[in-house]
């Protein structure tokens, strides 16, 4: 484990450790499940997030993929159409929203913000359309197997996370696409002269953002009995917050996601410790903004001095 991951997964130890001593509700096991289960869905997104901010860029619509994801799976399902065949449509959904994003940044040459932040908006524009704003529900008990059933006492949706994290960290560490995403947040540039298809890398990237969005689609549906067009509000923030807390560079070309999982791991402990003792909603807010801030203050000062020792 890299010395950023190890300081990062002390953060977590001294945080449940302030928790258990604060609250003796925490430690339970029962509590302790309910941590790591609440941390599967975003801690799905964070995948995807990650190899996106690994290459420099950030993905704001992975929210909106979400519902849209979700009401294209409920609509194909209350149309009777195939389990298999409704969550292979809802995938490729996001893997398309996901390649979408990468060919407006590197072919249309949009900053990332911007391109991400138009297909926040079609996204939810079109689950809204959909549905015309309304849930939709009545799936069959197959579906809703995926989140509930339990191996080894685990649920499945902590399976899959534990999963996609697995496969995640072997594709960073251990295969071609792993390097030149690395290399391309290192300096594409160079990267680009090396002789490197900088554009295909880049897409490839978003369109794992997209897929790990659709992924979350199918256990949120699956764990909520129905499709949502305002589901994943928000998510996008919480799974940035995810990757930069577990101490991926917002500047590309570091950081891993084996930091990612701990990160989202700090965040559902803090919501949840927050929970227990009280706090306001509202004060939540304001508590993980301030982690968010100060994880990247410590971000740009360990760029500052890597760059001062290059020097």
């Amino acid at each position: 484990m890299a010395k950023r991951e190890s300081g990062t997964a002390i953060g977590l130890l001294a945080l449940c450790i302030g928790l258990w001593i604060a609250t003796p509700y925490f430690a339970t096991a029962s509590n302790l499940a309910n941590v790591v289960e609440q941390s599967a869905v975003v801690g799905i997104v964070a995948i995807g997030m990650t190899f996106v901010i690994l290459t420099g860029g950030i993905d704001l619509s992975v929210g909106s993929v979400v519902a849209l994801a979700g009401v294209v799976i409920g609509s194909l399902l209350q149309q009777h159409v195939s389990l298999p065949l409704a969550l292979l449509v809802g995938l490729l959904v996001g893997v398309a929203a996901g390649i979408a994003n990468g060919l407006m940044i590197t072919m249309g040459k949009l900053p990332p913000f911007i391109a991400t932040l138009g297909m926040m908006s079609v996204a939810r524009g079109l689950a809204l359309l959909l549905t015309d704003g309304r849930p939709i529900s009545g799936f069959p008990d197959a579906l809703r197997a995926l989140a509930t059933e339990r191996v080894l006492g685990i649920s499945g949706p902590v399976w899959c996370m534990l999963g996609l994290f697995a496969v995640a960290h072997l594709v960073l560490t251990r295969s071609v696409l792993g390097r030149y995403i690395y290399a391309i947040g290192g300096n594409e540039e160079a990267t680009a002269m090396s002789g490197v298809n900088v554009q295909r890398y880049k897409t490839i990237a978003y369109a794992i953002s997209g897929l790990s969005a659709s992924l979350c689609a199918v256990l949120l549906v699956a764990r909520l009995n129905s499709a949502q067009p305002i589901a994943g509000i928000g998510y996008e923030l919480d799974a940035i917050a995810a990757v930069v807390i577990g101490g991926t560079s917002l500047l590309g070309g570091s950081g891993s996601v084996v930091g990612t999982l701990i990160g989202t791991l700090i965040l559902s402990v803090l919501r949840n410790g927050l929970n227990l003792l009280g706090v306001s909603s509202y004060l939540q807010q304001v508590t993980i903004g301030v982690v968010i801030v100060a994880a990247v203050l410590v971000d740009m000062e360990l760029h500052r001095r890597a760059q001062r020792r290059s020097r």
